[in-house]
């Protein structure tokens, strides 16, 4: 009986924890507690075998979960932000956010000449703002991922699309961002985001992706 209690408890722990929260920061909060309740009970339950020691495990799981989960919402909260005021003006990047993942696109018309891997000059200002910001966030990972259109042969768009890619690591690395918080992804045509069938949906296609996520995620 005991044991069905203790569960109970618990699962209120996690449920409270889940409760609405308003912004990412919150959300972030809110998980981080509720994994951490699970984690402290099970370990309060192991070291204790009783009750009372299940209960204060989750209460300091919930605590440093909670306080750590704020803390990854609210740095992505800022990268986010600064990521959008340094782009703002920017015709060949864009930020967009999904949970903790923050993906920066670089368009391809924009970002290389037809069928080259060598980024256009025009695009260093982009690339050294994107920069200045990974470094000061040094506690992220970076995906960059290369795609293209349809258009050629598919194991071409695949060495072209890696080709892109590590042209962008490359920049990164140079504006000292750690080359070991890097690494790089080739799709080639295999993830279109818009219809090949048109031009606007080719141009679309021929991106270079920079994918932020917290350490650890």
């Amino acid at each position: 009986m005991k044991k069905i209690i203790v569960i109970c408890l618990v699962a209120a722990f996690a449920l409270t924890a889940c409760a609405a929260p308003e912004t990412k920061t919150g959300k972030g909060a809110a998980y981080g507690a509720a994994a951490g309740a699970a984690a402290g009970a099970l370990i309060g339950q192991i070291a204790g075998r009783n009750t009372q020691s299940t209960l204060t495990g989750a209460a300091i799981g919930a605590a440093v979960g909670g306080a750590t989960g704020a803390g990854v919402g609210k740095m992505m909260d800022d990268q986010e932000r600064e990521f959008n005021e340094a782009l703002s003006t920017s015709e060949a990047a864009a930020v967009t956010r999904e949970g903790d993942i923050l993906s920066i696109s670089l368009q391809g018309d924009v970002t290389f000449e037809t069928g080259s891997a060598n980024v256009m000059p025009g695009l260093y200002s982009e690339i050294d703002r994107i920069s200045d910001i990974m470094v000061k966030y040094p506690q992220t990972s970076i995906v960059v991922e290369g795609h293209t259109d349809s258009v050629g042969k598919e194991d071409k768009n695949m060495d072209l699309s890696r080709r892109r890619a590590d042209a962008v690591r490359n920049l990164l690395v140079e504006r000292g961002v750690s080359d070991s918080r890097i690494q790089v992804e080739a799709y080639g045509e295999s993830r279109p985001i818009a219809d090949n069938k048109t031009e606007s949906g080719k141009r679309m296609n021929r991106r270079v992706e920079i994918k932020v996520t917290p350490m650890g995620t």
